[in-house]
């Protein structure tokens, strides 16, 4: 039970041993992978570490040593390693040796990184658009495209005002929030903005709840416990009225590519949070099928979506015509993959939106 795991694992890294993000440092006497005795530089302790994980096959080796050194000594992550500086680090620190207790926390760190352990995990933080979130297992971790859909929002927002809600920001509506990374990046980018944020994990509500509170911005976002995948219920979604956007980066890896991912995914994250079904389309369906209940007459809708989506989500929107929404917008990634939808409400809904219920009145998606 992955719920399960993730609530041992998150006692684990935040209990009574944890102290501002690092392990505590009191229980390993296992330390095969020790560096050499002597006083010992930062940058030394990097070039150890990542020649164990190299050696052993960690993925980013060197990023992974260099994060976790970094975090140790203080530095703000995500850390800049530029001409042997940790850039986030005061001049001269990384040059000075080491502390026995510094030595042993990189040790547990790493110990850590070689069991797969994602780096986010790790640290128990990472940064977001500026932002420092905090990270905890199972939650979903986010990952740099996302930023990008962040950005394409922002765009569409200050760029068009159709998007722009009667008090001056827009009202918007993310559906699995997971730590929170999107919807605190848009009310902090947008002061005017609110924001309703539902998942269905538990951890999830909990940890967008802790990060809004550390970056004080509590006030403006309501975050719901909330299945997209049940039909019941969706008016309490709407405390400020109908909203301008939908946004959502959903579980879209089709089903049989789960077994293909890294371990540090399929041992650590929740699969509940990557897994969107045969034809990764069952949660992006669902989102599509609430949306007219939930938008202003000309709102929209942005999604992350798998390279292979565009079509498909195009063909089953054409398929759904009651729903009035149309795929207006297909933004690439920065590897030049298309994974970003705008898809937009075009007037007053015909129809009630629950025949096309996914469920209720399956589509077909052409394949």
């Amino acid at each position: 039970d992955v719920e399960h795991w993730g609530r041992m694992l998150r006692a684990l890294l935040f209990g009574p041993g944890w102290r501002r993000g690092i392990w505590g440092c009191s229980f390993s006497s296992w330390q095969p992978y020790q560096p050499p005795a002597g006083l010992l530089s930062a940058t030394e302790v990097v070039n150890h570490w990542a020649a164990v994980f190299e050696e052993k096959g960690i993925p980013e080796a060197r990023e992974s040593s260099e994060y976790i050194v970094a975090h140790v000594l203080g530095a703000k992550t995500p850390l800049m390693f530029s001409m042997g500086q940790f850039q986030s680090l005061r001049p001269g620190l990384w040059t000075q040796p080491l502390t026995p207790w510094q030595l042993q926390c990189i040790q547990e760190l790493s110990s850590y990184r070689l069991q797969r352990m994602p780096v986010q995990y790790i640290l128990g933080e990472w940064d977001f658009q500026g932002l420092n979130l905090k990270m905890a297992p199972p939650v979903f971790i986010p990952r740099p495209e996302t930023e990008e859909l962040v950005e394409w929002v922002l765009e569409e927002v200050t760029q068009g005002p159709r998007v722009v809600g009667a008090e001056g920001g827009p009202l918007i509506l993310e559906v699995g929030c997971g730590s929170g990374a999107i919807s605190l990046s848009l009310l902090s980018r947008l002061p005017q903005s609110r924001v309703t944020a539902v998942d269905k994990g538990e951890a999830a509500v909990c940890l967008t709840h802790e990060n809004a509170q550390r970056l004080r911005l509590q006030d403006r976002i309501q975050i719901v416990p909330f299945d997209v995948t049940l039909v019941e219920s969706w008016a309490h979604l709407l405390p400020w009225g109908p909203v301008d956007l939908v946004i959502s980066n959903p579980p879209y890896v089709f089903h049989r590519d789960m077994e293909k991912l890294a371990p540090e995914i399929l041992r650590y994250e929740d699969p509940v949070a990557l897994d969107g079904g045969e034809e990764g389309m069952d949660i992006i369906t669902h989102i599509l099928a609430l949306a007219p209940q939930l938008l202003k007459d000309s709102g929209s809708v942005f999604l992350e979506v798998d390279p292979q989506h565009p079509e498909l989500v195009g063909s089953w929107l054409q398929s759904q015509p009651d729903l009035s929404l149309h795929l207006v917008a297909v933004r690439r990634d920065f590897c030049g993959r298309p994974r970003f939808l705008h898809i937009k409400r075009s007037g007053p809904q015909r129809g009630s939106p629950v025949d096309a219920w996914p469920g209720r009145q399956p589509a077909r998606v052409p394949g």
